[in-house]
Parts: structure tokens; C-alpha cells; sequence
């Protein structure tokens, strides 16, 4: 009896490698089912995505399962099962885990969880980022944070400097008074 071989469709073998040239660009990827949404919901979706710089792939599991194993890449069975979409995304990762979460709250989207540089997150963990402020919102804090002690020191030094002014005009108001009082 001989081997039984099985050949690969040439256009499997592109979509893994299609696939895997996204991932290796992404270094956060949040899988999702989206079962249960309609086109408009997609399109909607990978519009608000898209705007925070991310992309909407729907995949196939096992074509997801082969790139990710090639790419060395840990990853959970159970966010590959079901309809899978994967949103992708080289920017900030908290502004993408919110919107799909607003968005799961209205639709039927669920988050099933996330590969964020290298770790593999819980649909909770997930979730947990979206809460946190954006990197751009950080260094907003930040830099107020800096700011506050030099505005501090500034008022205090103008204060310093008014008080030295109306002292010093008071002064010369007195020893004018004192001066055509002498004369």
C-alpha cells in the first residue's frame, strides 16, 4: 500500500502566508466571534477600527492556527473556534480593545481574547486594557504633571515680585509723605 500524500492547494498556501505577513506586523491582535452580525455591522465595525489605525480580518481558523504556529506564536484553541475575526493593529492597543467592546455591547461581537506582544490575554485581561487610558491620554497626564510644579514655582514667583513692588511703592510713598512733612 502506499502513502496516501495530500497536496496542498497552492491558494491555502498563499492565504497563510498573506496571513502571517499581517500578524508579523501586528504586535496586537484581539481575536473575536462575530456571529450574529450583519454586513452593515462588519462594515461599520472596520470603519471604526480603521479609524484608530487597526484592520478587521475574518479568517479561517485553520489557516489562523497554521500561521500562528509558524510564526511562533502562543495562542489559545478556544479563540479559534467558531467564526473568528481577528482585529490587528501596530498603534496603541487600549483605543482598539474599547472600541470592540463598545461595539460588543450593542451587537452580538463577543471577545474572545487577545495576543498582545507575545502574551496570551483572557477576553477579561482584554477587556481590563480598554479600560486604561490611551497612550496619547498618558502623556497628556504626564505632562500636566510636569507642568504643575513649574506653574507653581512660577505663580509663587510673581506673587514674590508683586509683594516686593507694592512693598517697595509703599515705601517711597511713605518717605514722600515724610519728606513734605519735614519741609
Amino acid at each position: 500500500m502506499g502513502e496516501k500524500t495530500q497536496k496542498i492547494q497552492p491558494y491555502k498556501s498563499d492565504a497563510v502566508r498573506q496571513l502571517k505577513e499581517v500578524i508579523q506586523r501586528s504586535p496586537a491582535l484581539i481575536f473575536t466571534d462575530y456571529r450574529g452580525l450583519n454586513v452593515g455591522q462588519i462594515t461599520e465595525l472596520r470603519r471604526a477600527l480603521r479609524q484608530r489605525q487597526a484592520e478587521y480580518k475574518v479568517v479561517k481558523n485553520s489557516y489562523a492556527k497554521i500561521a500562528l504556529k509558524e510564526l511562533g506564536l502562543p495562542f489559545e484553541e478556544a479563540f479559534l473556534n467558531d467564526p473568528t475575526a481577528i482585529a490587528m493593529t501596530q498603534a496603541d492597543i487600549g483605543p482598539i480593545a474599547k472600541a470592540l467592546f463598545d461595539f460588543s455591547k450593542e451587537t452580538a461581537l463577543k471577545v474572545k481574547g487577545g495576543l498582545i506582544e507575545g502574551q496570551v490575554m483572557k477576553s477579561a485581561a482584554v477587556e481590563a486594557i480598554s479600560r486604561l487610558p490611551g497612550r496619547q491620554e498618558l502623556l497628556a497626564m504626564l505632562t500636566g504633571a510636569l507642568e504643575a510644579p513649574i506653574r507653581t514655582l512660577l505663580y509663587a514667583l510673581n506673587a514674590v515680585a508683586g509683594e516686593l513692588v507694592g512693598t517697595l511703592r509703599a515705601v517711597g510713598e511713605k518717605m514722600e509723605k515724610e519728606k513734605k512733612g519735614e519741609n
